[in-house]
């Protein structure tokens, strides 16, 4: 179905998604538009695709919009045009927060299949996480583009309700996870730790510890216990984070961009 996939917007998130689709369809032809031309020859060069203007890449089977929500009107709206004129079938690919798929097919101007999509950074490495709804999409087209998607790490099937919020928290949530582990880091270079060891010895922990609270039957709260000891050094570390309100932080950082995306409809 998807034999020709038209990229408009070729930024990090564009670009990892390029690599997933390349990599899932190496048969598939690729097009890349972009503001700055220099962003999309690269990819066109590592991806073997071609560069175009934005009517070329809406004129394929798949249209990819990676668009930031607040240009999305005004680069649609340059293409109503080109999408009214055609009559073979094709799906538009958002990856705009904030924006519902309803909403990117009336910015459109017109009745085509919309899916929409939260993926991650992590993509980029193939390590990501994507949400995925739609609006009439076919069972064969949704596999298909699922497929295609795989490349960039975990897809879920999501009601539309709930993607927001989903975003707020793994969409959102690398900065929130860089942020700690510069912190602890940080806090290693203060215990006489030289930056690059800190830093690695953070980051593979890191990885570890969600490797296996994704792979463990245990809940978050039970792998916590079972690295403390009573009067031991975590617990020790843990009441310090538990007196600085560490949840209760963290979940105001999810809630105020939960908050934003809602703002950004």
């Amino acid at each position: 179905m998807f034999t020709t996939i038209g990229f408009i917007g070729c930024g990090n998130m564009g670009g990892a998604m390029a690599r997933a689709f390349r990599l899932a369809c190496p048969t598939a032809e690729l097009f890349f538009a972009n503001r700055s031309p220099e962003k999309a020859e690269t990819l066109a060069q590592s991806l073997v695709g071609q560069v175009c203007d934005n009517a070329t890449a809406a004129g394929c089977s798949l249209v990819v919009l990676g668009v930031k929500p607040q240009l999305m009107a005004d680069v649609l709206a340059d293409l109503r045009p080109v999408l009214a004129a055609r009559r073979d079938r094709f799906v538009l690919l958002t990856m705009a927060a904030g924006l519902t798929t309803g909403r990117v097919r009336e910015m459109a101007g017109v009745d085509c299949p919309v899916a929409r999509i939260m993926p991650n950074t992590p993509a980029a490495i193939g390590a990501g996480v994507i949400q995925l709804c739609h609006e009439g999409l076919t069972e064969v087209e949704l596999a298909e583009l699922a497929e295609l998607l795989s490349g960039a790490g975990l897809v879920d099937l999501i009601d539309e309700d709930l993607i927001d919020a989903a975003c707020a928290v793994s969409g959102c949530g690398p900065a929130f996870a860089y942020m700690f582990l510069d912190a602890l880091a940080q806090g290693g270079e203060g215990c006489g730790l030289s930056r690059d060891k800190a830093l690695l010895y953070a980051a593979k922990m890191l990885e570890g510890a969600a490797k296996l609270a994704a792979q463990s039957d245990l809940t978050p709260e039970q792998l916590k216990q079972a690295v403390c000891s009573p009067g031991g050094a975590t617990i020790e570390g843990v009441h310090a984070l538990e007196n600085a309100d560490f949840a209760a932080t963290v979940q105001s950082a999810v809630k105020a961009s939960y908050k934003r995306t809602l703002e950004l409809k």
